[in-house]
């Protein structure tokens, strides 16, 4: 299921994308204020520049999330329409800050992509492993690794890498 929000009023519509093909269009209207609006199916360009993915954890305040990253800084934080972080995350969990953790995917020198994680700096702190990060630290993260931000929960999922 993929949970898809409206441009104009910031409702979500859910569907169910693996009933269409890749390269298709499909055509929304928003329930809560009829406003028209399009995407395409595309999990083949997705599959391409994969760098791995944070899951948000599902709790009373969100739903599951899985959140795709990208080469250079991943700026977490909650969503708030205006904000310049590039991985909101759709939560009303308010010890989550609007610009809380970063994730720095980038390649080592022997090629393989490596995942650094600080804290944005945020009010609430950030948890690696149940552990508090400082404004400086800067921790090198494997596949499977804990971050807490509030109340909300993230795993990373690491792609392994072919050296370019």
């Amino acid at each position: 299921m993929k949970k898809i929000r409206c441009p104009k009023c910031n409702s979500y519509t859910i569907f169910d994308e693996t009933r269409y093909e890749p390269g298709q269009r499909l055509v929304f209207v928003c329930e809560q204020c009829n406003k028209q609006f399009a995407i395409r199916i595309n999990p083949e360009r997705q599959a391409a520049r994969n760098m791995g993915t944070v899951i948000v954890v599902e709790n009373a305040f969100h739903f599951r999330q899985e959140i795709p990253l990208e080469m250079g800084d991943n700026v977490f934080g909650r969503f708030v329409r205006g904000t310049g972080i590039n991985k909101p995350i759709e939560t009303v969990d308010p010890s989550v800050d609007t610009r809380h953790c970063i994730i720095r995917v980038q390649r080592a020198g022997n090629g393989e992509l490596e995942y650094i994680l600080r804290d944005a700096p945020s009010g609430t702190g950030t948890f690696y492993m149940n552990q508090i990060l400082r404004n400086q630290d800067r921790i090198r993260l494997a596949d499977g690794a804990v971050i807490t931000i509030g109340a909300t929960t993230l795993i990373l999922k690491a792609t392994p890498s072919d050296p370019q």
